[in-house]
């Protein structure tokens, strides 16, 4: 059974891989950082889905708080390892640059770009080691395009796909894959403030795409027959391209 962990994985987009993962057989590591019942309630819904998991709790903006909790998992897993990691936690802070301040920048850098390095590090190790991996990265059609107002968020999640096309260069030789996913406008808590009636004109298909369209992708990347995909950026959007 092969160990998927999901940062972010108590809701939305991330909720909904678990459910995915699950369903293809992964035992889930669910990350959270705050909301614990959430948690828990995305391991029911594992649980539902025949598979099995558990929660686990770091900030994944806190380099010390990702180092304790996977450590710590190593230490009480011995033997086991995580071949499957989808980076999907993040965080906007939306301003103009002219009015942005330090925190509203290195917070989304650090919670969106640098979780990517402190957590992927972390893990690539045994992956290597196994032959076998499975790395996933959420970004977004800010990282593509950039959007105003967004500077620090199209920052970040540009910055995790050139090291995500760096990094599939140096790991595919051990048959481990590394692959951005790069959603639109899904519906999520962090696009519920969006007027959708008006943004979905800009769209195709002509609505917001779901959070099981997101993960159905990743389930597939995740497996053994995307073993000749890596270095992409998949753009999940209903044809809004840039």
């Amino acid at each position: 059974m092969k160990i998927a962990l999901v940062t972010g994985g108590s809701r939305g987009i991330g909720r909904a891989i678990c459910n995915k993962l699950a369903k293809t057989g992964c035992y889930i590591l669910i990350n959270y950082n705050k909301n614990k019942d959430a948690a828990e309630e995305t391991l029911n819904i594992v649980k539902s889905a025949g598979s099995d998991g558990e929660i686990i709790q770091f900030d994944v903006s806190n380099p010390e708080s990702i180092i304790t909790a996977l450590e710590s998992w190593k230490e009480k897993n011995s033997g086991k390892h995580i071949s499957v990691l989808v980076n999907n936690a993040g965080i906007r802070k939306d301003n103009l640059m002219m009015w942005m301040n330090d925190n509203e920048w290195h917070d989304v850098v650090n919670t969106n770009l640098n979780s990517f390095y402190n957590i992927t590090k972390l893990l690539i190790q045994d992956m290597l080691v196994n032959k076998f991996g499975r790395i996933v990265n959420i970004v977004s059609l800010s990282g593509i395009k950039g959007l105003p107002g967004q500077v620090n968020y199209s920052a970040a999640k540009a910055g995790v796909i050139g090291a995500t096309k760096a990094l599939a260069q140096e790991v595919g030789k051990k048959n481990v894959t590394a692959n951005c996913i790069a959603p639109g406008f899904i519906k999520t808590d962090m696009t519920k403030d969006l007027d959708e009636k008006e943004f979905k004109k800009m769209i195709p298909i002509n609505r917001f795409g779901t959070p099981e369209e997101v993960a159905s992708l990743v389930g597939f990347l995740a497996s053994e027959e995307a073993s000749y995909i890596t270095g992409e950026v998949i753009s999940v959007n209903g044809g809004l391209y840039t």
